[in-house]
């Protein structure tokens, strides 16, 4: 079964250049791991604005992968922990959604 790893990133600096410095650090440390299906990282649509719509982040995180095994490989990545080191100061609140997908 495939595992669904969703990451929604509050930044205490909330311009458009730390989302960007945040995005550009997500596909430098998080893209290409073994075992990715899809990777993705963007800001929230500011003009999608319905009820149910969360508007309480700035950066999402996306990623897909093709098992388990994969996404706890991720996890202990260097490169991942690099991406943690480099940029938690940077944030204000982190949400993450792990789900297996069918």
């Amino acid at each position: 079964m495939m595992l669904g790893h969703m990451v929604y990133f509050t930044l205490k600096d909330n311009s458009e250049e730390a989302s960007r410095r945040l995005i550009d650090s997500c596909k430098e440390h998080l893209s290409g791991h073994p075992g990715t299906v899809l990777f993705a990282a963007g800001t929230r649509v500011p003009d999608l604005d319905r009820e149910v719509n969360d508007k309480e982040f700035h950066v999402a995180l996306q990623l897909v992968f093709e098992n388990r095994e994969a996404q706890d490989n991720y996890q202990v990545h260097q490169r991942h922990e690099t991406f943690i080191e480099t940029n938690r100061d940077s944030w204000a609140k982190v949400r993450v959604f792990d789900s297996d997908l069918e």
